[in-house]
């Protein structure tokens, strides 16, 4: 039992102080003053500010098959330590999670090392149709089709196949969206120039706006065609804002979409220092596209903000353009990274609580968390917004060990983290003697 005394809440579009009482594992009362009887570790959150848990809806944690780039216990440490208690975590490992029983061992896993809480998604491919279809929408967070290749290479290019999938899924579609054949054809031209060793400046030339709003558009054509609910994940360029509207609510919207934070932080001028240590799929592109992100963010055309946390070795990064894998470590300090922004005076603190941690509860239709609610679980992190701290080697979590921000000095901290009741983190220390719980969804 814990008694958070005086923390500015930031909840539901708005900020007041009050205090929180978390009695096992959820918020029991919310007000002024509270006096509690019974023996609650009470923590002074006096000029600290009281977030609901964020909830990241993109993640790749490598278990199982590619523990060597960060495994679930090691990213879900990184996860709390930059106060995301929860994850929806993809299917391109090894084996690929395409089949109902994998899945299903996937999620043993979690129970068994995850210290945030946790949903994992099932995988499509041009032939697993009849598996893809008997996810449970309670039990699972979505059905991820890869509409471009990736790390994993789970190509689904078959149009009858993604017209079936559209069609049919009995849940939520989360789609990678990149034209193949427009990327393929662009790296050829580079490489008959480059070899391998292609300048990196040409990664968001070769995967395209073209490539991009190819098969975005694709993606809501067939989604309007069929009513399905999609998803479409880490926008990376203007034009494909254009295909998201504000005009309805969040909650009856059937087509939303999530940015993440390296194409709101970083630009193709970036490519010159940072090199491989940004290189995602999507690329990074323009600051004109990072700017009318932004714009559609702020007018909730965008709906959500994640990580893509994608993490790989130090060895494997530092390999020609050609093989050095796409993707990088971000969880620990993508909340830290939007602070910044509020702190330049580009987002406010409820609209980063909003897109954080509400709207992926909303999106996703999660049971019982993503707001600080009496009766919900307490998945909360308190915040020291005037607490700066230098990223570095020794206090990067994640299991690769470097990250795309090092050196930078982040102006806010997280300072306490709380994982369904169980203080997980707290200035600098963990706790992973209680493990994070399985998301169930309010679906029909």
């Amino acid at each position: 039992m814990y008694l958070i005394k005086g923390a500015h809440i930031i909840n539901e579009g708005s900020i007041s102080v009050r205090d929180v009482y978390i009695k096992d594992e959820r918020i029991a009362h919310i007000g002024s003053n509270l006096d509690i009887e019974e023996n609650a570790i009470e923590i002074d959150a006096e000029g600290l500010y009281l977030l609901p848990g964020v909830i990241d809806d993109q993640v790749h944690f490598r278990e199982p098959g590619l523990t060597h780039k960060g495994d679930i216990f090691s990213e879900s440490r990184a996860a709390v330590a930059g106060g995301v208690t929860t994850y929806m975590e993809m299917p391109n490992v090894n084996p690929q999670t395409i089949t109902q029983k994998l899945l299903e061992e996937k999620y043993q896993i979690g129970a068994q090392k995850s210290l945030a809480n946790y949903s994992f998604y099932m995988g499509s491919t041009n032939d697993n149709l009849d598996e893809v279809l008997k996810t449970d929408p309670k039990s699972v967070c979505g059905i991820k089709i890869f509409m471009g290749s990736s790390t994993g290479n789970m190509l689904v290019d078959d149009p009858q196949t993604l017209e079936n999938i559209f069609r049919n899924a009995p849940i939520l579609i989360a789609t990678h969206c990149e034209d193949e054949e427009t990327i393929k054809t662009n790296q050829t031209i580079y490489q008959e120039l480059y070899g391998d060793d292609i300048p990196l400046k040409f990664h968001p030339v070769i995967r395209s706006e073209e490539a991009c709003y190819l098969s975005s558009s694709r993606a809501v054509e067939l989604a309007k065609k069929n009513d399905t609910r999609l998803h479409i994940l880490h926008i990376s360029t203007g034009k494909e804002t254009e295909l998201f509207t504000n005009t309805e609510p969040l909650g009856k919207k059937k087509i939303t979409s999530e940015v993440c934070i390296h194409h709101l932080w970083f630009s193709d001028v970036d490519y010159d220092e940072k090199g491989v240590f940004i290189k995602w799929n999507p690329a990074v592109k323009t600051s004109d596209d990072r700017d009318q992100i932004w714009k559609a963010l702020l007018d909730n055309q965008i709906d959500v903000i994640a990580t893509d946390h994608a993490p790989h070795t130090l060895e494997e990064k530092q390999n020609p353009y050609t093989k050095a894998p796409s993707g990088g470590p971000l969880i620990q300090h993508t909340l830290n990274a939007m602070l910044d922004f509020y702190h330049s005076g580009k987002i406010s603190l409820e609209r980063i609580v909003e897109k954080m941690c509400h709207a992926p509860a909303k999106c996703f239709d999660v049971a019982e968390r993503g707001y600080i609610r009496e009766g919900y679980f307490a998945d909360l992190i308190l915040v020291d917004l005037d607490k700066p701290w230098q990223v570095n080697s020794k206090n990067i979590l994640a299991k690769c060990g470097w990250s795309p921000f090092d050196g930078h000095t982040f102006r806010s901290s997280v300072t306490h983290t709380f994982v369904s009741g169980h203080l997980a983190y707290q200035n600098g220390s963990l706790d992973d003697s209680v493990l994070g719980k399985r998301l169930s969804f309010d679906r029909d």
